[in-house]
């Protein structure tokens, strides 16, 4: 029995909670995939699965094996770079944690990745609301804001820059604000995103923070939300300026308020703490990083903000 192969096929197993399921993304039959968790329940004198006709969940002794056998992947992933195997031609899946705007913006860039690295699969955990990284199974993380856990590695890649904009047909109606205290008179789209969210908008300025209480008929706690009410004429949204650049050129929504912007916040690709890196993950940490200072760069050079808010002053 090759002890590494079965604990591969164990751990993947056990996160998508289905044998056909991880047989058909190895391309082997089920009765294969059944067959090694047979072969470690013998070897190891145990039942690692409770099995019905619809579910298929870990055992006590599953859960306990299941972080030893992670462990040990990991280190073997780790020698595998360390020493040239796979190194040119990275595979495996990786599981990435990321907001739903940065989540959107990264799928359009993941053809580019694949072409480079054919054999490699990349799954994208989408919520404006991260979980620890452990629990989520998650290989890397985007995070908004200074980290905070000790336990992870951290590399910062720029700072993120939101706008408040609104759309044509809302500005027709309402005029724009000329002050951030104007914001109370208006319809703002909440978005309740931890640090960054809430109905308290934070602008700095050199008499200090402006502290403006906003409030408005729509809120919800996914960006995507948040800007599709934007552009449907809802109110007045605080969006990443990445979220609505193409919005910007096109004349969709309106960067309003531009000589107050609202706090802006670091931007850091985490993942946990290891000695050694599968080559899956390295490659896609770097092209994650790199792509996003490329976004960064490119936002600090266009000019996407056009300057209307007299255009729409009542």
């Amino acid at each position: 029995m090759d002890l590494i192969a079965c604990l591969r096929v164990f751990a993947r197993v056990a996160e998508m909670g289905s044998l056909s399921a991880v047989a058909r993304e190895s391309n082997a039959s089920p009765s294969a995939v059944t067959r090694q968790i047979a072969q470690l329940e013998v070897h190891f004198d145990t039942r690692l699965f409770h099995r019905t006709t619809r579910h298929l969940t870990l055992t006590e002794d599953g859960q306990d094996l299941l972080g030893q056998a992670r462990h040990l992947i990991e280190v073997a992933d780790g020698l595998e770079g360390s020493f040239g195997r796979n190194q040119e031609n990275p595979k495996g899946h990786v599981r990435v944690g990321i907001s739903v705007g940065g989540g959107l913006w990264f799928t359009r860039r993941l053809p580019k990745l694949f072409a480079r690295y054919p054999e490699l699969s990349v799954e994208l955990v989408m919520r404006d609301h991260l979980g620890d990284m452990i629990e989520e199974r998650l290989d890397i993380a985007t995070v908004e804001g200074e980290v905070t856990d000790l336990s992870l590695v951290s590399r910062r890649i720029g700072i993120l820059t939101r706008l408040l904009v609104a759309a044509p047909a809302y500005l027709e109606q309402h005029g724009a604000p000329e002050h951030p205290d104007d914001l109370a008179r208006h319809a703002c789209i909440i978005h309740h995103q931890g640090n960054s969210g809430g109905p308290i908008w934070r602008f700095p300025s050199p008499d200090g923070t402006l502290s403006v209480k906003v409030a408005g008929p729509f809120s919800a706690n996914n960006s995507e939300a948040v800007h599709r009410a934007a552009v449907a004429g809802a109110g007045i949204a605080k969006l990443a300026h990445a979220f609505v650049a193409d919005d910007l050129r096109s004349g969709r929504l309106y960067h309003i308020l531009a000589d107050f912007p609202p706090e802006s916040w670091p931007v850091h690709v985490v993942y946990p703490s290891r000695r050694h890196l599968a080559p899956r993950t390295r490659v896609a940490i770097d092209f994650l990083v790199q792509e996003m200072q490329n976004a960064f760069a490119n936002l600090a050079s266009l000019s996407t903000m056009p300057d209307v808010e007299n255009v729409w002053l009542v």
